[in-house]
């Protein structure tokens, strides 16, 4: 991953990296991978997103209709 600094503007630079590594989901990894996580515990976790996912799209799908 690159991020150019341009005119000597590291602050701008350091931002577009944060920004870039958070779409990347860098950060989200690097806080599931600070501890074991049980395999067990894992698929719990991830049927959890799943659902929250499709609920969300649910809400969305509702919205957008006018239900």
């Amino acid at each position: 991953m690159q991020v150019h600094v341009r005119d000597n503007n590291v602050d701008q630079a350091l931002r577009a990296l944060k920004k870039k590594l958070q779409r990347e989901g860098v950060f989200r990894e690097m806080k599931l991978r600070r501890n074991f996580e049980k395999p067990c515990e894992r698929k719990k976790r991830e049927r959890a997103e799943a659902v929250r996912r499709y609920r969300k799209l649910l809400r969305k799908r509702m919205e957008r209709e006018g239900y």
